[in-house]
């Protein structure tokens, strides 16, 4: 796209002077009176303000005229703008000006009824430069490889409503399937864990930041972008917190991505965040001028990211990007708002088949997890994740802690009920830490499976990997000192960190022994080998295991247990969105869905189960809700939830189940202690936990274990209960949880 400059130079207090650079000899200029100004900028911010807030219906003659109004002001008596236009493939043009004119929102630029930004024949994209109007930065080299994105999408407990990041992360996935793009996650949510990542990986790896949350302005005009704590709780993170956390490692390109980010405060009087970023070293920055729609925001995003993976220029990208809001009538086109330097915008990577062109060399995750039979994969794909947000923190600081760190760990076990998801959780976190190799093992483990991680592993060099194999199948030595060999610095697998996988574990490594489980002869010889030698090398390899049981840690090892909860209401209705025949909006009759996804009682496997089923043309429309009932009764036999399980536990135990069910949400060990007044209540949890009847997870606020007992275990528990009983566990849970949850709340407020 061809490049022009236009300069606002206010002379004096009443007489500025509007010059406008097209390359071709010296600038051409003419003067502006204050009042001219001075109206342009009244009649603009009142009009933009009250039809901005109505989401801008689409093709409004209103946003049309004060389009028209903008260019006739630059174009003059002199016809300025009608002779850089219509000059295909398109026009960039930097705007150098201060204050009030540069807040203008000068995307609406209209010629004929027409906007500029959008047209398909030679669009205009307006850019808000920062800085000297000075000769641009030297011509930028695109990268001959696949485009590099850092990602951060922030999530605060308590900040409505929850944004559908996942979704956003997903789109750009799809959009840049063809291609590729290495979207690498920062997911804390923090500046810290932002400033951590982007100094590991050095100047220059990432092309891109996107930055995807909410943000808003303070009642004394500072733009600030809502980030989390290390518990999650909200921050409000200034333009200068977050170019502490990127400088001096700034990526061609930021993306803020949130309400207000664009947005000048005080009609133009202080700078927006990306106009601060901009200062701050950030070469190009995005952002929105007022609220926009999180649909529209990954929209835009994702066609931005394809053209820029695309090899395409980031002007034209953006142009893309902005085209594509447009031609699918979603009003919130214009708000997207561009911050320059004086650096070229050009291309940031080659196109696909450019000569030399290095690709993607890891696979997905997910395809790690095959079915032996099928060899399909058995969890939910990167695009199709949703939720486990606190979760997932909590289980990568375990992973990512040194082993002399608090809360460090040789392993970290994923714990709970069939179908939560254990395994797509695990396959999560192996993306989230794409500096390790990955070693999946399904199901049983011996010794001779166990050595089988020597082809699982690309070694740096074929040597290392024929001593790793000479290694492990040396028996003569015992197998700890095997693999201390092998994870010691100077050792095969020193240089390359692993997450050793063990999925399903239940599944032939665990042995009954007490009512309890232990490890199995073959297991109990390589899980405490691995550890130690993981510790004793201080190896940066870790691993996970996901199992339905709890289990003894082996002796001189530590082990971590993170136990998943049923979805909570929020990823509940992510992950139906995710499903064509329960979404909102499909072809079933609303009530089957409705039906359909109380029965799956938000277990995850369930609700994949359940969207094959109401998809079903053979069922008929009367024998939906039999067929769900019969199906989820088949779900929960054959897995944990199998009638025989729970009727060989102590009645007591089973009948603290059914109490706990009456509240439908995860509740403190207080609340179970109180609707399940028995003396030998701590056993029974730790019983109904270590089998997976009873959900622990960690409460956000107070770190504390929470209970639930999933409706799914509802037609097997609630017999167990009379009438009376019923009643009174119910009054108990209220009393326990107004102690709790109101009364305890409000006490330090009261104290203070």
């Amino acid at each position: 796209m061809s490049s022009y400059e236009l300069e606002i130079f206010e002379q004096t207090s009443d007489y500025s002077e509007l010059r406008l650079s097209t390359g071709d000899g010296p600038p051409k200029t003419r003067g502006l009176d204050k009042a001219t100004i001075d109206r342009l900028i009244e009649t603009v911010e009142q009009d933009y303000g009250r039809y901005s807030l109505v989401q801008q219906m689409f093709g409004s003659p209103q946003l049309r005229d004060l389009g028209s109004k903008l260019a006739a002001f630059l174009d003059g008596d002199e016809r300025w703008l009608s002779s850089i236009l219509d000059r295909p493939p398109g026009t960039t043009l930097r705007i150098t000006t201060a204050g009030r004119l540069r807040h203008l929102p000068w995307e609406l630029l209209a010629v004929n009824g027409s906007h500029l930004a959008v047209s398909s024949y030679a669009p205009l994209l307006p850019v808000r430069s920062v800085g000297t109007n000075a000769a641009l930065k030297a011509p930028v080299t695109p990268a001959n490889r696949p485009l590099r994105v850092l990602f951060m999408a922030t999530s605060p407990e308590g900040i409505e409503p929850v944004l559908g990041y996942e979704a956003e992360e997903a789109a750009i996935l799809k959009a840049t399937l063809r291609t590729g793009t290495e979207l690498v996650v920062e997911e804390s949510g923090t500046l810290e864990g932002l400033r951590y990542l982007n100094r590991d990986y050095g100047s220059g790896y990432f092309d891109v930041l996107h930055l995807s949350g909410h943000a808003t302005i303070r009642p004394d005009g500072q733009p600030v972008f809502l980030v989390e704590n290390e518990f999650g709780r909200p921050v409000y993170a200034t333009a200068d917190e977050i170019a502490q956390a990127m400088a001096p490692h700034w990526p061609r390109l930021v993306f803020v991505s949130g309400c207000l980010t664009g947005n000048a405060p005080g009609a133009g009087a202080f700078p927006s965040m990306s106009e601060s970023l901009v200062r701050a070293g950030a070469p190009t920055v995005l952002g929105w001028a007022l609220p926009v729609g999180d649909v529209a925001a990954t929209e835009f995003a994702a066609e931005l990211y394809k053209a820029l993976a695309d090899g395409q220029p980031i002007d034209r990208a953006i142009v893309e990007a902005r085209q594509r809001l447009y031609a699918n009538k979603d009003g919130n086109w214009h708000l997207l708002r561009v911050y320059a330097d004086r650096s070229p915008l050009a291309p940031i990577v080659t196109p696909l088949n450019a000569k030399g062109r290095a690709r993607i060399q890891v696979r997905p995750a997910h395809q790690e997890f095959l079915d032996p039979k099928t060899q399909l994969s058995r969890v939910a794909s990167r695009g199709t994740f949703v939720g486990r947000r606190r979760v997932i923190q909590r289980c990568l600081r375990t992973l990512k802690q040194p082993l002399d760190g608090d809360g460090a760990a040789e392993a970290l076990v994923l714990h709970g009920m069939g179908g939560l998801g254990k395994s797509s959780l695990a396959s999560r976190l192996l993306e989230r830490m794409p500096t390790h190799q990955r070693v999946v093992w399904y199901g049983r483990v011996d010794l001779p499976k166990f050595r089988e991680l020597t082809t699982k592993v690309d070694f740096p060099t074929l040597e290392q990997q024929i001593e790793a194999a000479k290694l492990l199948d040396n028996e003569q030595v015992p197998l700890v000192v095997r693999l201390r060999r092998l994870l010691h610095v100077d050792g095969p697998l020193g240089q390359t960190p692993c997450l050793f996988v063990f999925d399903d574990f239940e599944e032939g490594n665990l042995d009954e022994r007490d009512g309890g489980h232990v490890l199995s002869p073959e297991m109990a010889e390589i899980l405490p080998a691995l550890l130690k030698a993981i510790r004793e090398t201080g190896s940066p390899s870790r691993v996970i295991i996901t199992s339905r049981y709890r289990f003894p840690a082996p002796v001189g090892t530590t082990v971590v247990v993170e136990s998943l909860e049923t979805l909570n209401s929020v990823e509940q209705a992510k992950k139906v969105a995710n499903l064509p025949s329960l979404r909102p909006g499909s072809r079933v009759d609303p009530e089957i869905r409705r039906r359909a996804i109380d029965a799956a009682a938000g277990n995850p496997r369930l609700l994949d189960w359940l969207d094959r089923i109401v998809a079903d043309p053979a069922l008929d429309v009367d024998g939906f809700i039999k067929a769900i009932e019969e199906e989820a009764d088949r779900f929960r036999r054959v897995t944990i939830l199998a009638k025989n399980l729970l009727g060989s536990q102590p009645v007591e135990l089973q009948k603290m189940l059914a109490k706990v069910n009456v509240v439908e949400l995860p509740v403190p060990a207080d609340t179970v202690r109180a609707v399940h007044d028995h003396p030998d209540a701590a056993s029974h949890i730790e019983r109904a936990v270590q089998l997976g009847l009873m959900e622990e997870g960690t409460d956000p606020e107070t770190r504390q274990p929470r209970y639930y007992v999933s409706n799914v275990l509802r037609p097997l528990i609630r017999p167990l209960l009379t009438d009376d009983d019923y009643t009174q566990a119910c009054a108990a849970a209220a009393r326990s949880l107004y102690a709790l949850w109101v009364v305890g709340s409000a006490a330090p407020e009261a104290a203070s």
